[in-house]
């Protein structure tokens, strides 16, 4: 090798940088190095391999070298999720109350696994390592492996978890983002609703998948069925259970609003302390029982009442005189009267609501029932007809009883009973025949008392009409919970892959971490004034790429070069991610 003369290319303070040609082999390379004084000497301090000349020009000419393959990762997504539940500190929790010998992933660690991938983009656990070895995650949980992310080992470390340590785990988890993120208790969500299963009928290891009133329409499978007590305060879950699939929802209601009851006991640190919460329920929860026992608790509600349960307020003409307008514009078109009543065995605050846009959609379905029910009375007609005049002659003739049978089938929507009057009579044949009006009367009646109202139902008696209305309102987030954790693209509850209790049960405790993680990060961006929906911001999210380009390793090289950046950035993901405080790191590479 022989060292040709250098030329100084720059003097920087105490720094000379200069440029150095070596010939080896007859072949000629050039350095770069930078020289400073070092203990009194003169010493080269950094010496960088430029190339061969050809290199050089291929590099000034804007021709950087081909990549031999590029490893792309999910990076917005899994970023986010796992700074949330570092910060909940799900693995920490979790290890602690099921500790196990320091071999391969914890307990903790395959939960989190789970609930990240429930939140993210939900998989069996047949595909948990296709699913996790394509995400940034991989850096994060070094331990995992192809064979460590299997179904039986995720299945071992459930078994670890019971029922009792599942709700512990969960309060645990809970009690300390409240505390930490100073999370909004004042309104508070309760609703239950229920997963069909695809369980086998004599699977006699499972109790709680059984066959009840599906709300999706598949009663012929066994469910289960799931409760959620949800803050205002950005979808948080604050308390959930799950429960036999043919249990009554009026009947889990008193059990699960006790266990809640001493949950917010625990929160505020003292018993009968509880946090100044307003629960919000619906109708379907309503009974004499289930009342008592919320005057016992002394909590705080706003619920709604059946209107044909007090006539005497669905009656009061929609124009009425004592309905005062909302002033609020978030309540436009919306009137309130405000009365007391015993209601359950107490006298209770009743406030009457009628909204204009709810007037308009439930008349429009209305009229589109009727429209339905008068077609199917009219072919029902014309065959009764067809018999009589002898064009059908086969087949048994039709009694009175199921000719009457099926005109409530065809009158079973709301109020249609009262609007289509059915008559019902036999000839000389003995066939029947059918007569149907349609009476006005009734329908101007009902379209001016029933339509667009609502019977809100509280013990808050301090508080304004408004107030109340907009607490009732506040409903709508527990059911668009329960709508994202069925959604077959963005869910978390589906693929439900366990038929026996238990798993079942910490199914349902990494789905609902899944919920908590999600509605903290939504929470966070919301904050800062981005005004956005969760399907959103975890599309945005979930768009953001890591790119690693992998260039072929050269000779006397111990390690192919890798270079990483991310995918292009939208304006809104830039915006998200600068709140979240989530920053890429290019020196680290998957």
């Amino acid at each position: 090798m022989k060292i040709l003369s250098p030329k100084w290319i720059f003097i920087k303070g105490d720094i000379m940088g200069r440029l150095e040609a070596k010939r080896i082999n007859n072949h000629t390379y050039y350095y770069y190095s930078e020289w400073g004084w070092k203990d009194g000497k003169c010493r080269r301090l950094l010496q960088k391999y430029l190339g061969k000349p050809e290199t050089i020009l291929k590099a000034v000419k804007g021709k950087p070298p081909t990549p031999a393959y590029a490893e792309v990762f999910e990076w917005g997504l899994s970023s986010a999720l796992w700074q949330e539940c570092k910060g909940a500190q799900v693995i920490e929790i979790i290890d602690e109350l099921c500790p196990k010998r320091s071999q391969g992933l914890s307990t903790g660690q395959y939960i989190a696994l789970a609930g990240i991938n429930r939140a993210m983009s939900a998989v069996s656990k047949a595909s948990m390592w296709e699913w996790f070895s394509q995400t940034v995650l991989l850096r994060y949980f070094p331990q995992a492996s192809k064979a460590a992310l299997t179904s039986q080992r995720f299945w071992d470390h459930m078994d670890k978890i019971n029922a009792k340590t599942a709700i512990n785990i969960w309060k645990r988890i809970l009690s300390a983002v409240v505390e930490r993120e100073k999370i909004d208790l004042s309104s508070v969500s309760y609703d239950g609703t229920n997963f069909y299963t695809f369980i086998d009928t004599f699977n006699a290891r499972c109790h709680i998948a059984k066959r009840g009133k599906n709300k999706q329409g598949r009663c012929n499978l066994r469910q289960v069925s799931y409760a959620l007590f949800c803050s205002s305060d950005n979808h948080i879950p604050i308390y959930y259970d799950t429960y036999d699939g043919n249990r009554n929802d009026a009947k889990q209601f008193p059990l699960m609003l006790s266990r809640f009851h001493a949950f917010l006991e625990k929160l505020a640190g003292k018993p009968c302390d509880v946090p100044n919460t307003t629960l919000i329920f619906d109708k379907g929860n309503n009974s004499a029982d289930n009342f008592g026992l919320l005057d016992s608790t002394e909590l705080k509600f706003v619920g709604s009442v059946k209107l044909d349960e007090h006539k005497d307020l669905a009656t009061i003409l929609n124009d009425d005189d004592r309905f005062v307008p909302c002033t609020c514009p978030e309540l436009e078109k919306v009137k309130a009267y405000r009365t007391q009543k015993v209601v359950y065995g107490k006298e209770r605050t009743l406030v009457v609501t009628y909204n204009q846009n709810l007037f308009t959609a439930k008349y429009l379905t209305l009229q589109n029932d009727i429209s339905h029910a008068l077609s199917k009375l009219a072919k029902l007609q014309d065959k009764l007809e067809d018999r009589r005049n002898g064009i059908i002659k086969g087949g048994k003739t039709p009694s009175l009883a199921s000719v009457q049978k099926q005109c409530n089938q065809f009158l079973s929507r709301q109020h249609l009973k009262r609007i289509v009057t059915v008559d019902i009579s036999k000839d000389a044949q003995e066939i029947p025949k059918l007569n149907y009006q349609v009476d006005t009367k009734a329908l101007d009646n009902i379209c001016n008392t029933y339509l667009g109202k609502n019977i809100l139902l509280t013990n808050q008696a301090e508080w304004e009409n408004e107030r109340i209305i907009r607490a009732y309102r506040s409903q709508f987030i527990i059911e668009d919970v329960f709508k994202e954790m069925k959604d077959r693209n963005e869910g978390s509850w589906w693929p439900l892959c366990h038929w026996t209790d238990s798993k079942i049960r910490v199914h349902a405790l990494y789905c609902t971490i899944a919920l908590l993680l999600r509605a903290l990060t939504l929470r966070r961006v919301r904050q800062a004034g981005i005004i956005i929906s969760l399907k959103r911001l975890l599309k945005a999210l979930r768009d953001i790429r890591e790119v690693i380009a992998v260039y072929p390793q050269k000779s006397k090289q111990k390690k192919e070069q890798r270079q990483t950046t991310l995918t292009k950035l939208s304006e809104l993901q830039q915006k998200v991610l600068r709140v979240l405080g989530i920053k890429h790191d290019s020196s680290v590479l998957g």
